[in-house]
């Protein structure tokens, strides 16, 4: 009967034993699965964290890089010169170098338009003006066309009266393929000009030739909007070759003292070149209109 007893009570130790070993492994599977969330979440929240670091980084570099972009901006634009189409040279034609250095052809889609401040063509009125400019080697009497090319003259009675000539010089003289005296750029280098650029492109001659005595508007090679106030006399028969804008604007024509500009021409350019400054000083004192 005892020995029952025992085998009862040692069985139910077995059991007993069997369920403690259950409960200790499914303990144990718990707590891993526990620790591996853990570990799941912890390497969730330092890759979120990163990921912050990285946006933050990017977004202080790409700040930084627009910074310095700005701070440059700023500084380019102290330094630079702040008149229209500055250092682009007005020039004429294409039988000699007239640097364009870019910006002057408009791209596709485009609207090429005169800038603000451009005279009113209207000022023209439609009509023959009557003006005399005054040089350091003679008087140079012109008729200006306000009816064929309005804008042009507009833009020269509205700087002539309003003082924009006087004392400037006539830069440059061609004496080889085209044959004309450049004037009207306050700076004397071929890059000055008013606060505005006016277009289009009027009364060009259809054949490509400007006779003596010729009156027309310098302007940047390839953009038609690109007139201020320089302009050039022809003292003799020139063939000036369209470009892909067009002609040149023929605005007027000399009526007396052609002869002044040939004694200019004569005397040939600065260091015996073919364009370049003239060897003789011409300096416009002043424009009287009628």
């Amino acid at each position: 009967m005892p020995r029952r007893i025992v085998a009862h009570s040692n069985a139910h130790k077995g059991k007993h034993q069997h369920s403690n070993k259950q409960r200790d492994a499914q303990t144990a599977r718990q707590r891993e699965a526990a620790r591996r969330a853990a570990q799941a979440r912890a390497e969730a929240a330092a890759a979120a964290a990163a990921a912050r670091r990285a946006r933050q980084i990017r977004y202080g570099l790409i700040a930084g890089l627009l910074l310095l972009a700005l701070v440059g901006a700023l500084v380019w634009n102290g330094f630079r010169d702040h008149t229209p189409d500055a250092g682009y040279e007005y020039g004429v034609g294409d039988e000699v170098n007239h640097p364009t250095t870019g910006g002057g052809e408009y791209g596709e889609g485009e609207q090429p338009q005169n800038m603000p401040g451009v005279p009113d063509p209207a000022l023209a009125e439609n009509r023959t003006w009557t003006a005399v400019i005054n040089t350091s080697v003679g008087p140079i009497e012109v008729e200006l066309d306000g009816l064929n090319a309005p804008q042009a003259v507009a833009s020269f009675l509205y700087l002539a009266k309003d003082g924009f000539f006087d004392d400037t010089s006539c830069h440059r003289l061609t004496t080889s393929g085209i044959f004309v005296l450049q004037c009207g750029d306050p700076t004397g280098t071929g890059t000055g000009g008013p606060e505005f650029r006016f277009g289009p492109i009027e009364n060009a001659p259809a054949n490509d030739m400007y006779p003596a005595g010729t009156l027309a508007m310098a302007r940047v090679g390839g953009n038609a909007f690109s007139m201020g106030s320089q302009f050039f006399l022809v003292y003799e028969d020139s063939f000036i070759p369209s470009d892909q804008a067009g002609g040149y604007t023929v605005f007027g024509r000399i009526t007396s003292g052609l002869d002044h500009v040939q004694a200019v021409a004569d005397a040939g350019v600065e260091g015996g070149a073919g364009d370049g400054r003239p060897a003789t000083d011409v300096t416009i004192e002043g424009v009287s209109v009628q």
